[in-house]
């Protein structure tokens, strides 16, 4: 047997993809981390290179990955029961901190319950299953994550079972359900919490205000399913994320571990009955190895310094720094798109100098996320900054000094 045949194939298909501009590029190689002190961020070294990096790029926006307490929890529970749990779920897979973890989220999130995954995007998929049947009509954002589209695709949602309104257009979302077939008996209404690419927010409290008036007409219920993977952890008074930003809740909330709080996994959080569906429903959930003891423990220490006087501080420097920066862009007469988050997109529009300004950056030792054309629509490309806990003063003039100078 041989794979010259589909090697040829896939190569005439990644050679298309280049052409198109959609490749991803060489993944750099960190092979080095500085801590941070009092007055810059942790630097990180990049293999080929010898200058030191500042990470504008990074999903840890409370910076708790290097946090000594998540990695003397991570290594205890590891000392304690293995570096992996050996089984499926329901095969002797479940170990205390498995638990630990649920219950802690389902605290965190003000919900009844909570499942964990191994991702995000995992969580989406097992939330899709377990509350989706043939007949269940789903309304999206236009702008949702991918995990979200691909979830209504793995389940199989046909076309005529779905809609798509603007971008938090709330007129529009009216518009889809005033629409929804007559013998429709359960709709489902899903959107990001913090759009990632832009950094605004779902306003939830106006959503839950346009359906209400929907709500006793779909006969199994109309139910809102947010994804606050960017939020949660991130923003809100107490880095409850985007329900607690517009003092609203959804009647399920999809997280990650993997952004602000700095560790690994995904979670659902909802009703007791839906999360039991979850567990007895969910592929994603039942047919692959939970996260590691090391992970949970580490997950639940973080949320654990979310809750404390310490996080409380880390939120605080986020607020100052991602103000600082959006300051700085109107400072500089440049264009940005507001928002309470620490994803401070920088509005170029134009895809080549979006490219040249992400390599300029590069070159004076700052990591960020270029978008150009065809990943987003031409006249809305844009530079991606992330800020993290860990940045300082210092770290966001310099960003804005070198972004002045280009």
């Amino acid at each position: 047997m041989s794979t010259q045949k589909l090697d040829q194939i896939l190569a005439a298909e990644l050679s298309q993809l280049e052409k198109e501009g959609r490749t991803k590029p060489a993944e750099r190689i960190i092979n080095g981390y500085l801590a941070a002190n009092e007055t810059r961020g942790p630097r990180y070294m990049i293999k080929g290179y010898q200058q030191e990096f500042i990470r504008l790029n990074s999903n840890s926006y409370l910076s708790l990955s290097n946090h000594p307490a998540l990695i003397k929890a991570a290594d205890e529970a590891t000392r304690e029961f293995g570096v992996g749990p050996g089984a499926v779920r329901f095969i002797d897979g479940t170990f205390a901190h498995h638990i630990a973890l649920e219950e802690r989220v389902a605290k965190f999130t003000g919900m009844p319950a909570a499942k964990i995954f191994n991702s995000a995007y995992t969580s989406n998929c097992g939330a899709a299953f377990a509350i989706s049947n043939k007949q269940t009509f789903w309304i999206g954002d236009e702008l949702n994550h991918n995990s979200i589209i691909r979830a209504m695709r793995i389940i199989g949602v046909e076309r005529q079972n779905k809609a798509i309104f603007k971008h938090n257009d709330m007129a529009d979302l009216q518009r889809c359900l005033e629409n929804v077939p007559e013998h429709v008996k359960r709709v489902i209404v899903v959107f990001d919490g913090i759009f990632s690419m832009r950094g605004d927010f779902a306003p939830l409290d106006r959503i839950l205000e346009t359906i209400r008036p929907f709500e006793d007409k779909f006969e199994e219920g109309l139910i809102t399913m947010e994804d606050d993977s960017h939020g949660i952890g991130a923003y809100g008074k107490t880095g409850r994320g985007t329900a607690e930003h517009t003092s609203a809740q959804p009647d399920l909330i999809i997280g990650t571990f993997g952004k602000a709080f700095g560790v690994n996994g995904g979670f659902i959080a909802s009703s007791e009955t839906i999360i039991e569906a979850v567990r007895q429903k969910a592929d994603t959930y039942i047919y692959t190895n939970p996260l590691s003891v090391a992970d949970c423990a580490a997950a639940v220490e973080a949320l654990n310094i979310c809750d404390s006087p310490e996080g409380q501080e880390r939120l605080k420097n986020l607020q100052e720094r991602q103000k600082q920066m959006r300051d700085g862009f109107t400072a500089l007469d440049m264009e940005s798109i507001p928002g309470p988050h620490p994803v401070t997109p920088l509005l170029i529009r134009d895809t080549a100098k979006t490219r040249k300004m992400v390599v300029d950056f590069f070159e004076q030792g700052v990591l960020v996320v270029g978008l150009g054309f065809p990943v987003v629509p031409k006249g809305d490309e844009k530079i991606r900054f992330q800020i993290n806990a860990d940045h300082t003063k210092e770290d966001i003039d310099y960003v804005l000094n070198v972004l002045s100078d280009l």
